[in-house]
C-alpha cells in the first residue's frame, strides 16, 4: 500500500465506498464501468494507462468478507471480478517456470483445477495485502491460499505439462510444477468463490 494512500486515509477517513465502477477481467486486465455499461451489464473500457494500472496493482487488497478493492487515496473502489481475484501467466525463467499475477507478484502453486468449461485455475500461495479493522495499523501482508485463473493464452503449455483422464464433469490427474508433481482435480465453476473465500460482485 502507497504511503500517500495511507496518508489520505487517516486525513479523510469517512470517503463513501465505490462499487461496480472497477472489474478485473478474465485475462488481467482492470476495466472502467462508467454508469452506462454497469447498466446494460457491458464489460467496460481497459484501463492501459501504465502508471494508473501499476497504481492500482500496489494498493490493491482484500478483506475480512473476501472483497476485492483498489484503495484509491482515501476511497475504496471496490472490484467486480470476472472469474478470480488473481489471474496468472507462465513465465519462462531459465530453466524453470514461474506464475506471476496481474499484479506482477509470485503465485506459488500447490494444485490445478479445471471447470466444466474447461478453463484451468491454479491454487496457491499468493503474499496479498488485507484490510483489517484496526485504527492503527488497517492493512498487513501476508501469504494467503487464493485462486487464480490461468490467462488462456497458457493453456497449450499447460496442457503440454499435464497429465489428464476425463472425468464426470472436467479433468483430473496431474501436471509437472518444475521438479514437482501437482495435482490436477476437477470442479464446478460455482463453486471456487466459496471454497477460496472471495466475493466475484461485492456489495456494500
Amino acid at each position: 500500500m502507497d504511503p500517500q494512500v495511507l496518508r489520505s486515509i487517516v486525513k479523510w477517513p469517512d470517503v463513501p465506498h465505490c462499487f461496480g465502477w472497477l472489474a478485473l477481467d478474465r485475462r488481467g486486465q482492470w476495466r472502467m464501468r462508467d454508469e452506462y455499461a454497469q447498466q446494460n451489464q457491458l464489460s467496460g473500457n481497459v484501463i492501459r494507462h501504465e502508471a494508473l494500472t501499476e497504481f492500482i496493482a500496489r494498493n490493491y487488497a482484500c478483506d475480512a468478507s473476501g472483497r476485492y478493492f483498489f484503495q484509491n487515496g482515501p476511497q475504496r473502489v471496490f472490484i467486480t471480478l470476472d472469474a478470480t481475484p488473481w489471474i496468472v501467466k507462465l513465465n519462462p525463467d531459465s530453466s524453470n517456470l514461474k506464475l506471476l499475477t496481474q499484479c506482477q507478484s509470485i503465485f506459488t502453486p500447490a494444485g490445478a483445477l479445471s471447470d466444466e468449461s474447461g478453463n484451468i485455475y491454479i491454487s496457491g500461495l499468493v503474499e496479498q495485502t488485507f484490510y483489517e479493522d484496526n485504527q492503527s495499523h488497517p492493512f498487513s501482508k501476508k501469504e494467503y491460499l487464493s485462486i487464480a485463473l490461468l490467462h488462456d493464452h497458457d493453456l497449450d503449455l499447460f496442457s503440454e505439462l499435464a497429465q489428464v483422464e476425463e472425468s464426470a464433469c472436467s479433468f483430473k490427474g496431474s501436471w509437472q510444477w518444475n521438479d514437482k508433481k501437482l495435482p490436477l482435480d476437477p470442479i464446478h465453476s460455482q463453486e471456487l468463490a466459496q471454497r477460496f473465500h472471495f466475493a466475484p460482485k461485492p456489495t456494500d
